[in-house]
């Protein structure tokens, strides 16, 4: 283990929007707001960031042109009522045979999918989702980075878990699959990860032991990496100041 999974992060043309999207949706509150990045947490102890990208690209779901990334699972009890709760807040739904699985997206074009799940809460989250060519060989990298346990893995899969909120992260194949290529705007990273550690230093060596790679860009309490599908995403070792991402 190398760090710990602090916050799902989205990029949006107007992330204070978005912000305000999702905690309606998710009845979350504000716990980080600065000029560039606003956070959100939810009941469940989901952290969710947004920050300013102002020549954003809408992914094109589910076409391999400008790829999700990666997305979100919600569960509740009522997949239909929960997308019209998400329609009245700004969503659109776009997938899902429409009793189990529903699949929206945001007002900046992100998907996520609302999924059956008895009991459950009015709405919560079950984890975050990265595309992929290969789950089995991407699976063992966030094992490494974050400690979590293979919960399950096949060809049409892998589910990681542990203990505690933010401990859980799924892989889906993808025929074709297109990486980011973070900067470029014209191929967006779209969504992607913070993992909170002790000593930047240290976890930079053990990160490329398993197989990330450097990324241009840092900030004072902030390094940009790459995993090895090419899904770009921070270590950051200061949380305090809202921890401004990649």
């Amino acid at each position: 283990m190398i760090g710990k999974l602090f916050c799902v992060a989205f990029d949006a043309p107007d992330h204070r929007a978005l912000a305000r999207f999702y905690a309606a949706l998710l009845d979350g509150e504000v716990v980080g707001d600065l000029s560039d990045w606003i956070a959100i947490r939810t009941p469940d102890g989901w952290r969710l960031g947004f920050q300013p990208a102002p020549d954003h690209v809408r992914p094109t779901w589910p076409s391999q042109q400008l790829p999700q990334q990666l997305h979100l699972d919600f569960q509740v009890p009522d997949p239909a009522e929960a997308a019209r709760r998400a329609e009245s807040l700004g969503a659109e739904r776009v997938g899902g045979d429409g009793v189990q699985l529903i699949v929206m997206t945001d007002p900046a074009g992100h998907p996520f999918c609302l999924c059956a799940s008895e009991p459950a809460d009015p709405i919560r989250v079950f984890g975050a989702c990265i595309d992929c060519p290969e789950p089995a060989a991407l699976a063992p990298f966030y094992t490494g980075l974050l400690g979590l346990e293979v919960r399950y893995q096949g060809d049409d899969g892998a589910w990681l878990g542990g203990d505690g909120p933010m401990a859980c992260l799924t892989f889906q194949g993808v025929d074709g699959y297109q990486p980011p290529d973070w900067p470029d705007p014209a191929r967006p990273q779209q969504v992607h990860l913070d993992v909170l550690v002790d000593d930047i230093d240290v976890a930079e060596r053990q990160l490329l032991e398993i197989g990330g790679r450097p990324l241009p860009g840092d900030g004072e309490s902030w390094r940009v990496y790459a995993d090895p599908a090419g899904h770009p995403f921070c270590l950051i070792f200061d949380s305090e100041p809202a921890a401004k991402d990649a």
